[in-house]
């Protein structure tokens, strides 16, 4: 299904091909919306649910993964600029609790330069796994519906050794941003979803996004996502549309969908939320893997993109700008998932056709 809900676009069949035959690789429903200068294209590919004949959405809710960071990100440079919080503070001046290194500032957590161990684990440059919060297999599965406190995930990592001295390292930890929402509850002083509210949601109007802490439950009407997984030799699935993720906490809790993605990047990016100072900072990549302060840098043959896409347990969002906020790509997809993450390298695939066939002109 394809629609154009601006009026003055065209139909765009080289958008519609590409969702539909990323459907057939492997994911139950794939939404995707873009916003350009031939208006606003709305498509959907699969099913909505397994075993049923509905298509998928084009507007509905949807776990959001990682791009929760942005959010939290956006949050604290907004706080940043009321004066509430100092980007190169101590952390540690803000959640005195947890006896942080006074090296470690709320800039660091929001650029993952903290060196602070991820709470759902980390994979050395040797081939080590140490584990974290469990988060495959049966064991999540049985658990899904645990409630975990930030506290208690914070602690987690910091009994576990640091990965480098804080900013002389890039490592990517959910910990750092379970950190950063605790700050702006501390400074606020209300819990992180009014915090969000007052700050990106009521401006914008937007009405479908929520931070559901240890909520399992998800607006209607949405796409389903699921989970396979051994027991006892045998391969079972579940539905896990309804999960508690405060095991990722900040790091991924989050649910949107495509339209409200669309609202919410876009005015980040044309300087509706932060001054051109906090927005230049928040792009300022660094040299690792390009990432400023929750959102990563891309050079594409197209420009300079910016983007914060995440994935969660059978549901992941897609979420790209051009740096004035004038182009925008979001997706929202869901497919059966598994210890072994099968679905990634479609996941890659689906993230490169996107960005050629929007930002670079790549069609076919």
């Amino acid at each position: 299904m394809s629609t154009n809900l601006s009026g003055q676009g065209q139909d765009r069949p080289e958008l519609q091909k590409a969702i539909e035959e990323l459907a057939e690789s492997g994911f139950v429903g794939i939404q995707l919306r873009v916003n350009d200068e031939q208006g606003e294209w709305v498509g959907s590919a699969g099913v909505r649910e397994l075993g049923q004949s509905a298509k998928t959405l084009t507007n509905g809710h949807f776990r959001i993964g990682s791009s929760t960071k942005s959010f939290v990100a956006t949050s604290v440079l907004i706080l940043v600029a009321e004066g509430r919080i100092g980007l190169d503070s101590p952390a540690d001046d803000y959640l005195p609790e947890f006896g942080l290194d006074r090296r470690i500032t709320v800039r660091m957590l929001l650029q993952h330069t903290s060196g602070i161990f991820n709470h759902t684990g980390e994979l050395y440059e040797d081939g080590t796994i140490v584990l974290g919060v469990p988060w495959q297999g049966k064991e999540w599965v049985d658990n899904r519906f645990q409630t975990y406190l930030p506290e208690e995930l914070v602690r987690l990592s910091l009994s576990k050794p640091t990965r480098f001295a804080p900013g002389t390292g890039w490592s990517y930890a959910n910990t750092n941003y379970v950190l950063a929402r605790l700050v702006v509850e501390k400074v606020t002083g209300r819990s992180f979803a009014e915090a969000l509210q007052r700050l990106i949601l009521k401006p914008l109007g937007m009405t479908g996004t929520v931070a559901p802490g240890a909520s399992p439950e998800i607006p209607e009407p949405h796409n389903h996502g699921y989970y396979r997984y051994e027991d006892a030799g045998q391969e079972r699935r579940v539905d896990v549309t309804r999960q508690n993720p405060s095991w990722v906490g900040a790091g991924g809790d989050m649910i949107s969908t495509t339209k409200e993605l669309h609202t919410y990047f876009s005015a980040l990016m044309s300087g509706k939320l932060l001054s051109a100072e906090l927005l230049a900072e928040m792009r300022t990549p660094e040299a690792t893997v390009g990432y400023g302060l929750g959102v990563f840098a891309q050079e594409t043959e197209g420009g300079t993109i910016f983007h914060h896409n995440g994935a969660t347990m059978g549901s992941a969002a897609l979420m790209y700008s051009t740096p004035d906020g004038s182009k925008t790509l979001t997706a929202g997809l869901t497919w059966v998932d598994d210890c072994d993450l099968s679905i990634a390298p479609a996941f890659q695939t689906a993230q490169q056709r996107f960005v050629d066939a929007v930002f670079c002109d790549k069609l076919g």
